[in-house]
């Protein structure tokens, strides 16, 4: 009977520890649950313009670090690729300038060869955008940097299929626009009431049924998807208008382009 009592009491006394422990348990999970850290919102956005200008010093250490690489592009840059006759800017014509023909010739030249390579056909016309190119030709000796100002992006050459019929509405959108954009092997004449008069390709009248191969920039493309419906598939080049510009200049030697009849109105 003694043992039984025992047993008895060490029993209770287990059961309240047990229920002691689970409450301390219970505490502890209450209180994890309870201090979780409140959510925090962005209220405030706040900007400091920092002026950079000659005013700031100068790290010598990154200035040494860097010159080599400066000292090489600038001897690039000003290496001198042909001569120039005269000065040449985009605003010196109505419908063509002589620096716009200059770059459409000069995309024709370079990318023709290419295309025909890997295709065994040749480019029908190229036409570029007036707003292409930013700077003049200036008379005396062209450089490397005079390019880049001229053409300073980084756009290359498509050459897209077009359906006859589908080069006339370009035409006539060239036409509506009335600036002087770069264009190549196309001749568009117009009347003083900007009616369309002749229209040809190659010294040809444009066959409605055949496919025509135009070089444009990657840009126009990329701008004018909903314009273009290619009939036999685009072929980009790869090939920068600058680089193409620079190969072209390199071999002429002397730059001398003139305002033509490609595009002209006539009384």
């Amino acid at each position: 009977m003694l043992w039984a009592k025992v047993a008895k009491v060490h029993l209770k006394n287990s059961i309240k520890k047990m229920r002691f422990t689970y409450l301390i348990y219970l505490l502890y999970i209450l209180l994890f649950f309870n201090c979780k850290h409140p959510k925090e919102y962005l209220t405030k956005i706040e900007g400091k313009q920092i002026s950079i200008s000659d005013s700031l010093s100068i790290n010598n250490d990154i200035d040494a670090f860097i010159k080599p690489y400066r000292d090489h592009i600038e001897k690039d840059l000003d290496s001198v690729l042909a001569y120039s006759i005269g000065t040449y800017s985009k605003t010196d014509g109505e419908f063509n300038t002589a620096i716009g023909n200059f770059m459409a010739d000069a995309v024709f030249e370079e990318t023709n060869p290419i295309f025909k390579s890997r295709t065994g056909k040749n480019i029908d016309f190229v036409f570029l955008n007036f707003g292409s190119i930013r700077s003049i030709i200036p008379k005396g000796n062209v450089t490397t940097r005079n390019i880049f100002e001229i053409m300073p992006f980084d756009n290359d050459i498509y050459i897209i299929a077009y359906k006859g019929n589908e080069i006339m509405g370009l035409v006539k959108e060239i036409v509506e626009n009335k600036q002087a954009h770069p264009i190549s092997k196309i001749k568009i004449v117009i009347d003083k009431n900007y009616n369309l008069v002749e229209t040809t390709i190659n010294n040809k009248e444009i066959d409605t049924s055949k496919t025509y191969y135009l070089a444009i920039s990657d840009y126009m493309y990329n701008s004018r998807l909903d314009s273009w419906i290619p009939n036999e598939g685009v072929y980009p080049l790869n090939y920068h208008i600058r680089n193409i510009l620079i190969d072209y200049v390199k071999k002429i030697d002397t730059i001398k382009p003139a305002i033509d009849d490609r595009f002209v109105q006539i009384d």
